[in-house]
């Protein structure tokens, strides 16, 4: 898919699968209601690699890199990643809360030329039950604010599998800087 066509989709479509060494993510263009259409971008992340790292590849192959994000530290409580391009070169940065996210996960997420988005869990009671008990399956949605304007949303479906439907409202967000925020926010947030 050309980056034209990919910055135009206002739908998309995430999917993580489970294997036993790797998390492995698939994103989709989709229609209104999120219902998968066409295969963006193949994601894959190691488990307990020292240092997360994340490709989102063209498709399975993994022959063309479409972007990736790299935490720049080891170990921090409010981690920062790097989110590059297929060649290397910077799109943003996205960025846990630390402080925020002890109630209500909380994100801030970085374009060049843009105010930044503030992503926060949408429902305080979720939060708090996913924080304090051993329920894993509970969805929870964020959305990604610049003051009362949402920049995009990211709404994880009911189901055993982890899947989520992306909206995205602001057609000057990159839409790899997007990609990478909602596999971030599945591969990253139990951490």
């Amino acid at each position: 898919m050309d980056m034209s066509t990919l910055q135009a989709q206002q739908t998309l479509f995430v999917k993580q699968k489970f294997t036993f060494m790797v998390n492995r993510y698939e994103v989709w263009t989709a229609d209104p209601a999120g219902n998968p259409l066409s295969m963006v971008c193949f994601a894959q992340q190691k488990r307990m690699a020292m240092k997360e790292q994340v490709s989102l590849y063209t498709d399975e192959s993994k022959t063309h890199v479409l972007a990736a994000f790299k935490a720049r530290k080891v170990l921090d409580l409010g981690g920062a990643y790097d989110v590059t391009d297929g060649n290397g070169a910077p799109i943003g940065v996205f960025k846990k809360d630390f402080a925020a996210s002890l109630l209500r996960s909380t994100w801030h997420l970085d374009q060049p030329g843009l105010p930044t988005a503030t992503g926060q869990e949408r429902n305080m009671a979720i939060a708090l039950l996913r924080r304090f008990t051993d329920i894993s399956f509970l969805p929870y949605h964020f959305d990604f604010a610049r003051g009362d304007q949402v920049a995009f949303s990211v709404e994880k479906q009911w189901g055993i599998r982890d899947k989520y439907v992306v909206k995205i409202n602001d057609p000057h967000l990159d839409r790899r800087l997007v990609i990478a925020m909602a596999v971030g926010l599945d591969a990253l947030q139990s951490r």
